[in-house]
């Protein structure tokens, strides 16, 4: 009987998932919004063998090389540093801190969330009122404060941006469990037995993963505003690593002069968030059961 019910689980999972999947497809901003991310990952993955040349070797004879240039597609900077090179390369440290900040920020946020919506009472206050002093502080200038003590370095970024992001999935798991936590299929866990720790993660953390995986889209599309914020700011990568936002930075001193420094960049920035947006909204309406049911 268990192995009935256990296969008659996996089907009923896989049907909702190729259903899901049905949806996604369906979206053609998804679609678009998926191609084009890969194509990031692309470029993150082999930068050496898609970059033209090394982002660091400096051409002092040809600065400011305009757009369509022989040998620089893009241009060069004020070094003659290959600018579509530096954006490669760019990606990969864009999109790797994308990806650790929310994995950090899911990670103990879902936790806390869990833990605060299943127990209540003194946990579900501490949680919440730690929740609530987070959101007191403006987000950049909370994550600038601490840079500036932490000190500017890839390394700091992801950690301060993941630690000041958690608040975000602590709510929506704690408001998805406390709606889940008295439904028959959880007492029914409890009459069998099942510890506070199985039902938490075995039952209800499932439950809970469709909009959390939606928000970590979007996240990551903030994460990766965030960091080009504090590059330019000149808090987050330092020079000579080649990131968007530090490109900015070095590009606004020469923004008359050679606009293509900082017009490059902020497209890279945009067509990445936008890629993430569009597979974000494709997501929510995948996994979202009362949409999936009315397609």
């Amino acid at each position: 009987m268990t192995e009935a019910t256990n296969g008659e689980r996996t089907e009923r999972i896989s049907r909702r998932g190729l259903k899901a999947l049905r949806v996604f497809v369906r979206n053609r901003l998804a679609l678009l919004g998926t191609v084009m991310l890969l194509g990031f990952v692309f470029c993150a993955s082999f930068p050496n063998v898609v970059a033209p040349h090394d982002p660091y070797d400096m051409d002092l004879a040809n600065p400011f090389a305009p757009p369509g240039s022989p040998g620089h597609l893009l241009g060069t900077d004020n070094f003659g540093r290959d600018i579509l090179s530096r954006l490669i390369y760019g990606s990969r440290i864009s999109l790797t801190v994308g990806l650790v900040v929310v994995g950090i920020a899911a990670t103990i946020g879902t936790t806390l969330g869990l833990l605060s919506g299943y127990y209540g009472g003194v946990v579900d206050i501490l949680v919440m009122r730690l929740v609530e002093v987070f959101y007191s502080f403006p987000f950049l200038i909370l994550a600038i404060a601490v840079m500036a003590v932490l000190g500017p370095s890839i390394y700091n970024v992801m950690l301060v941006l993941g630690l000041v992001n958690w608040p975000i999935y602590a709510r929506l798991v704690r408001s998805r469990v406390l709606s889940l936590r008295e439904e028959p299929f959880v007492e029914a866990c409890r009459a069998l037995g099942a510890g506070n720790a199985r039902i938490m993660f075995r039952h209800l953390l499932p439950n809970c993963l469709s909009p959390v995986i939606v928000t970590a889209a979007m996240g990551m599309a903030g994460a990766i505003l965030s960091t080009a914020a504090l590059g330019f700011l000149g808090l987050g990568v330092q020079p000579p690593t080649p990131e968007w936002g530090t490109m900015l930075n070095e590009g606004k001193d020469f923004l008359r002069r050679t606009p293509h420094m900082i017009t490059y960049p902020g497209v890279a920035i945009m067509l990445v968030v936008l890629s993430l947006n569009f597979i974000g909204d494709g997501l929510r309406d995948a996994l979202d059961p009362r949409l999936t049911h009315q397609r």
